[in-house]
């Protein structure tokens, strides 16, 4: 099972009731928090979640409403207890940010792991989870990021048996752990058990940038994808280029080439107080849309039939 939540979906500045733009993921007692913008802390007690286990934390970028609630994080996930260390994602130049913001939050006794992006696409596995960080489309350097939880293919019972494999290799088997048994001179395999992987789970999230391919070629078949709404009025067009946002209209007509199972806007402009008021002229154009709100959870399983 996969988690998640909004902790934000403000841009730029934090509104009454609507906290700057944060998304917390958790899977198997590990944690990704992807943004931290100014409130993160606040809201993640507002919803009942810690931030002992966050793992790993995720940056699009390095404007203020995306990364200036890290310090005050940073003390609360060490006022936790934490001793683990934390791995921090985000463009070239995240260490030397994080660096000039401890300065108010010098002393942790935890590590931070830093992975700076500096390609177009990127992929790391850590824990649980696969993340893809994909470059997109903003005034500056800017990535989004899908996260993704594979699934292993089903154990072939019939397959063991004919091959008389021990009955206490089957589940060591299935974790992917090759097995040589020294007394029957035979050497076991995953694979000579194991089906071919399942559809596993994904989710996509990005802000702050023009349409551009890489959303669709990255978030394709996201079960949930997370896209900014900055402007939902189509009269903010000129606005949506000049700052290189995007409109809802226009992640609307992406999530129709990207096909997810649901499209979760995030991100609004201060200006925008009721988003809802343009929901259903957006499904008109992809109808399995909703706008996001702080504290929104969902929760994703794996299908059993698949």
């Amino acid at each position: 099972m996969l988690d998640m939540c909004l902790l934000g979906t403000g841009g730029m500045t934090p509104m009454p009731k609507r906290w700057l733009t944060s998304l917390m993921l958790r899977c198997e007692g590990s944690d990704i928090l992807i943004d931290c913008g100014e409130g993160t802390q606040i809201a993640m007690k507002e919803v009942g979640w810690s931030p002992k286990s966050i793992d790993i934390m995720c940056f699009t970028h390095m404007h203020a409403d995306h990364i200036s609630g890290l310090p005050g994080m940073l003390l609360n996930l060490a006022n936790s207890d934490r001793t683990d260390p934390v791995v921090m994602i985000g463009p070239k130049g995240l260490f030397s940010v994080t660096k000039s913001l401890r300065s108010i939050a010098p002393d942790l006794p935890f590590e931070l792991r830093f992975i700076e992006l500096d390609q177009d696409t990127e992929q790391y596995k850590i824990g649980p989870y696969v993340i893809n960080a994909f470059k997109v489309k903003h005034n500056l350097t800017c990535y989004g990021y899908t996260v993704s939880i594979e699934r292993k293919g089903k154990f072939d019972v019939e397959s063991a048996r004919k091959l008389e494999i021990p009955l206490e290799y089957w589940s060591r088997l299935q974790k992917g752990e090759t097995i040589k048994d020294e007394k029957l001179g035979k050497t076991f395999k995953p694979e000579m058990v194991m089906g071919p992987k399942r559809k596993g789970l994904k989710v996509g999230y990005c802000t702050d940038t023009r349409p551009c391919e890489q959303i669709v070629r990255a978030t394709e078949g996201s079960d949930i994808l997370f896209l900014e709404g900055m402007y939902g009025d189509e009269s903010c067009q000129d606005k949506a280029r000049a700052y290189t946002h995007m409109t809802m209209q226009e992640a609307a007509q992406l999530a129709v080439r990207a096909n997810p199972g649901e499209l979760v806007f995030t991100h609004y402009s201060p200006s925008m107080i009721w988003p809802k008021q343009y929901i259903d002229d957006i499904r008109n154009i992809f109808p399995n849309a909703t706008c996001g709100k702080d504290g929104m959870i969902r929760e994703l399983s794996f299908k059993e039939d698949e």
